[in-house]
């Protein structure tokens, strides 16, 4: 008896081992999908004719320092002096850089708009007068992938007093045409 309980356990032993020692798989599906929207980039780069960006070049948030400032006198390099009897402009290229991507967009529009009020200096892109009020148009069809040189320019008027600070930001907008 003591021999037909041992090969029952040793049988049971045989058929439960085997199904403890199968591996345990278990499967699934993942459905993945996207949809590629449009897009273009503006970022601002260096001019090689131009004052160099202080921070930011080649990113979409930089900074032009024009340094010291003035009507009559030596200027830094890369910056273009003008005068009339009552003010002084000072200007410098700065590359706009607007690229696309999955876009059929032909070119581009370009616009630009000071971020607060200036009464007392008139400010331009690329020869074009911009204010906090409204966008201004600096190009109707811009081309994609190269950099644009434009000109910033400032204009200061002779009675502003010695060791004014002049500080403004220039919101510029790219939209594909």
């Amino acid at each position: 008896m003591k021999k037909l309980g041992f090969l029952i356990i040793v049988a049971a032993v045989i058929v439960v081992i085997p199904s403890l020692a199968a591996a345990q798989t278990a499967t699934g599906t993942l459905t993945v999908t996207a949809t590629v929207n449009s897009s273009i980039n503006l970022v601002f780069n260096n001019d090689v004719a131009g004052v160099p960006l202080s921070s930011g070049a080649g990113t979409n948030t930089a900074t032009l320092n024009f340094g010291n400032v003035s009507a009559f006198g030596a200027v830094a390099a890369n910056i273009t002096r003008t005068t009339t009897a009552t003010t002084f402009t000072v200007s410098t290229p700065v590359d706009v850089l607007v690229t696309k991507a999955n876009s059929a967009s032909a070119n581009y529009t370009l616009k630009a708009q000071l971020g607060a009020a200036d009464a007392v200096n008139t400010w331009q892109v690329g020869g074009t007068t911009v204010t906090n009020a409204a966008q201004a148009t600096i190009t109707a069809t811009g081309a994609y992938g190269s950099n644009v040189p434009e000109a910033i320019a400032l204009t200061v008027p002779f009675t502003t007093a010695n060791a004014t600070a002049i500080s403004n930001t220039i919101n510029f907008t790219a939209t594909a045409n």
